[in-house]
């Protein structure tokens, strides 16, 4: 039996998370809400057969018996305003706004510690990119001091929201840094490229400290990439990490899968494709056990 699913938010993230969902054996989407009911999103939608709405959350509530998880691809604020309400109603919330509610998932870190929780933050694009990476560094170096991402993506890429939800993405992406490698000196960057042809997603991830263990770090990066590219094939460190003095440096660059925005949008395809995995395990976990009722699915969001 499929989990089914809805999505809210009908730009670049919520018609690549449609695309993802629709591929799925696990996964059922239901419904597609947005506000603007000449968007191509709704009609991206329509024309793959799904039902859809373009009264945004109020859409969503009025519909709440169809769907058990929703993919919210709206905004930072929207997110905070009708997410505690989604979850009040029993419904798992997976939040691809860089709002700093629920519980921050990288899935190949926490994913299997957050299948009860009941909103499951994805935390940016950026984050899910970097975080990997920068916990392998700090696992491999104890005692790395400060902690530096900076991530280029395609102006085309980055949407409305995205440009809206700025200092939400730093400060949720720098949140997420210190959780998952317990470094408190930490700085995240965002370019936006308007160049064309578009410019692919990179990451550079820069870590210092006073000695560095190359071997260790290599092999560390190494299992974090094997991770990353079992639901993202098109994640590849382009520069290997390498210490120049104090500093331990690596890049990495992710290819899309091209579902909805062309490959250089790898942005869109890191967080959505970990969206989706994490929907896949909530099904998985939910076949196994059965439906959970609402109040084992309660966790504490993270401010």
């Amino acid at each position: 039996m499929t989990l089914k699913t809805a999505i809210i938010g009908s730009g670049n993230i919520g018609c690549d998370v449609l695309c993802k969902v629709q591929r799925s054996e696990l996964l059922e989407c239901t419904l597609f809400a947005g506000r603007n009911a000449a968007s191509p999103g709704l009609a991206l939608a329509r024309e793959r057969g799904v039902a859809v709405t373009d009264r945004g959350a109020e859409g969503l509530f009025a519909a709440l018996d169809t769907f058990d998880l929703v993919f919210d691809a709206t905004s930072s604020a929207a997110h905070q305003s009708h997410a505690p309400m989604l979850e009040a109603a029993g419904k798992v919330v997976i939040n691809l706004t860089p709002a700093p509610n629920g519980a921050l998932c990288v899935p190949s870190l926490n994913g299997n510690d957050l299948l009860a929780a009941r909103n499951i933050n994805m935390i940016t694009c950026g984050g899910q990119a970097s975080i990997p990476i920068a916990q392998a560094m700090t696992e491999a170096n104890p005692d790395i001091h400060y902690l530096e991402v900076v991530s280029s993506i395609s102006a085309e890429s980055a949407g409305p929201a995205t440009r809206l939800n700025l200092n939400h993405y730093i400060e949720t992406t720098e949140s997420a840094l210190r959780q998952f490698t317990g470094c408190c000196n930490v700085k995240a960057i965002l370019n936006i490229n308007p160049a064309k042809p578009n410019v692919y997603m990179q990451t550079a991830i820069s870590a210092l400290a006073a000695q560095h263990d190359l071997a260790a770090t290599e092999a560390a990066i190494a299992r974090a990439v094997a991770r990353l590219r079992a639901a993202v094939p098109g994640y590849d460190v382009i520069v290997e990490p390498h210490v120049t003095g104090d500093r331990l440096f690596t890049m990495v660059r992710v290819t899309g899968a091209g579902d909805y925005l062309d490959p250089s949008a790898g942005n869109l395809d890191i967080i959505t494709a970990a969206a989706t995995k994490m929907a896949e395990a909530v099904a998985r976990d939910r076949g196994e056990r059965g439906p959970a009722p609402a109040e084992a699915l309660a966790m504490e969001s993270v401010a």
